[in-house]
C-alpha cells in the first residue's frame, strides 16, 4: 500500500498506472482540498507547471479561492452581494479565466457562493450567520419541563452578561427535528451553537449539517451526550457511568441482591448509566443478568416502564431494588407499583437520576445530583471561549462533571 502523498487516502500499488485521467483528477483535487499541495504535485507530473503555482507551493486557483473565502467570512463580501466577474477577477489577480473559474467552482461546491446563468456569481444567503450577530443558538431535546428550564437559565446568566441573546429550539429528541433545526440555524445570524444531541447513541445521519457549521466557522458545543463519530468536538458530559455505579452500589450496600435496571437505549446517557450498574454488580460478586434490565426508547418512554413494573408484580418477580434511568422514570415505576399495592421503600427500594423536582415526591427519591444551572453556565462559558478563539490548552471549563449521590426516603436497608 502507498500513502506517502495523502494522509487521508490509501491506494494499492499499481492502481495509479491503471487509473484513467478523470479518476486521477478527482484524487488530485481531493489532495488539494486537504492542503496536501506538494504531495499532490509530486503525484501528478502534469500538474507541476511552475506558472500554475504560487511562491508558497499552492495552486493559483486555490490561493484565489482562499482569498475570496476569507473576504466572505470576514464580511468584506456580504451575503447576497454580487462578486466581480470572471474578467474582473482575472485582471485584478493576473490570472487566466480558467483559473478564476476553477476557484469559483470550489466556492460554489462548498456553499459560499451561488452562480446564476446570465446574472453572475453571488455570495450565498446562507452566509448571513457569519456576522457578529451576538446571537447564540441553543438546541435541547426539551424546553419547558424536567431539568431544562434551569439548564437554559444557566446559559442565559453567562451569555447575557457578555451581550449575547439566545435563539432557543427543541427537538423532542427527534433526529429529524434536529436536522431541521440545524438547517434553519445555518440560514440565521448566529455566532455559535450549544446543542444536546438527539438519540445520541445512534449514528448521526445528518453529520453533513455539522460539517457545514465547521465550514462556515460556527463553533458548537455538545452537552449531555455526543455522537460517537464526533467525539473530537467540544463537549461537556456528566460521568454517567460513575453515576449509575453509585446508585447501584448504594442499593447493594443496603443489602439488596436482586436489583433490576430501567435504562434508555437510544442515548449515550442510558448506556453509560447501564455500564455503571453492571460494574457495581460485578464488583459485588453478583452475575449480570440481561433479563434484569428493561430497555426503553424515546417513543415508548411514557408507557413501557410502567407496563414492565406492573408485569413484575403480576408475575411474582418483584426485585429488591430498581435503578431507574432518571427521576421521571422512577416516578412512573413507583406510581404503578403503588397501584399494585407495593410499598416503597418497605417492599422495594428505588433510585432515580438528575435530582429534578420529581425527586421531591413523597419522602423523596434517592438520586444523583445534576448541576442543571451550573451545566448551562459551563456550556455558555465554553462556547464563548470557542468564539473568542481560546486554544483548547488554555480552556478553563471542565469537560466532565462528577456525580454526587443524594440519599432520600425511597430506599431502605434490607431486612
Amino acid at each position: 500500500m502507498i500513502t506517502d502523498y495523502c494522509s487521508h487516502i490509501t491506494i494499492p500499488r499499481g492502481v495509479l498506472e491503471k487509473t484513467n485521467e478523470k479518476s486521477l483528477d478527482i484524487l488530485y483535487n481531493l489532495c488539494i482540498k486537504n492542503n496536501l499541495f506538494v504531495r499532490a504535485y509530486k503525484l501528478y507530473p502534469k500538474y507541476r507547471r511552475e506558472e500554475d503555482m504560487t511562491d508558497n507551493g499552492k495552486p493559483k486557483y486555490f490561493s484565489l479561492m482562499e482569498q475570496l473565502r476569507s473576504d466572505i467570512v470576514s464580511g468584506a463580501i456580504r451575503p447576497g452581494e454580487k462578486l466581480p466577474s470572471e474578467n474582473e477577477l482575472s485582471q485584478k489577480y493576473s490570472l487566466s479565466r480558467h483559473t478564476v473559474r476553477k476557484a469559483l467552482g470550489i466556492l460554489e461546491q462548498d456553499g459560499y457562493v451561488e452562480a446564476f446563468h446570465g446574472r453572475g456569481t453571488y455570495c450565498s444567503e446562507n452566509m448571513r450567520h457569519i456576522k457578529n450577530s451576538k446571537n447564540i443558538a441553543v438546541v435541547t431535546t426539551y424546553i419547558s419541563d424536567y431539568i431544562f428550564p434551569r439548564l437554559i437559565q444557566g446559559m442565559d446568566n453567562v451569555l447575557s452578561e457578555s451581550g449575547y441573546s439566545i435563539i432557543l429550539k427543541n427537538t423532542a429528541n427527534s433526529r429529524q427535528k434536529e436536522a431541521r433545526c440545524l438547517e434553519e440555524l445555518l440560514k440565521k445570524d448566529i455566532d455559535g451553537l450549544i446543542i444536546e444531541p438527539s438519540k445520541s447513541e445512534m449514528i448521526c445521519k445528518h453529520s453533513n449539517l455539522y460539517k457545514n457549521l465547521d465550514r462556515f466557522e460556527i463553533p458548537y458545543v455538545f452537552i449531555q451526550g455526543i455522537y460517537s463519530e464526533m467525539r473530537d468536538k467540544p463537549h461537556i458530559l456528566m460521568d454517567d457511568a460513575q453515576g449509575g455505579y453509585l446508585v447501584t452500589k448504594y442499593l447493594l450496600e443496603l443489602g439488596h441482591k436482586k436489583i433490576k435496571g430501567f435504562f434508555k437505549a437510544d442515548d449515550m446517557q442510558g448506556l453509560e448509566r447501564h455500564k455503571g450498574y453492571v460494574k457495581a454488580l460485578q464488583e459485588s460478586g453478583i452475575a449480570y443478568d440481561p433479563d434484569d434490565v428493561v430497555w426503553f426508547h424515546t417513543e415508548d418512554r411514557k408507557v413501557k416502564p410502567a407496563l414492565m413494573a406492573k408485569e413484575m408484580v403480576q408475575s411474582g418477580q418483584l426485585p429488591d431494588g430498581i435503578v431507574c434511568y432518571n427521576d421521571q422514570i422512577a416516578v412512573q415505576v413507583m406510581e404503578e407499583l403503588e397501584k399494585m399495592g407495593v410499598r416503597i421503600p418497605e417492599d422495594i427500594s428505588i433510585t432515580g437520576y438528575d435530582n429534578s423536582l420529581y425527586a421531591q415526591r413523597g419522602n423523596g427519591i434517592t438520586t444523583i445530583a445534576h448541576p442543571q444551572e451550573k451545566l448551562g453556565e459551563m456550556a455558555a462559558e465554553l462556547i464563548l471561549e470557542k468564539i473568542n478563539g481560546v486554544p483548547e490548552t488554555e480552556s478553563r471549563v471542565e469537560r466532565l462533571i462528577h456525580p454526587e449521590l443524594i440519599i432520600r426516603g425511597s430506599c431502605r436497608k434490607a431486612e
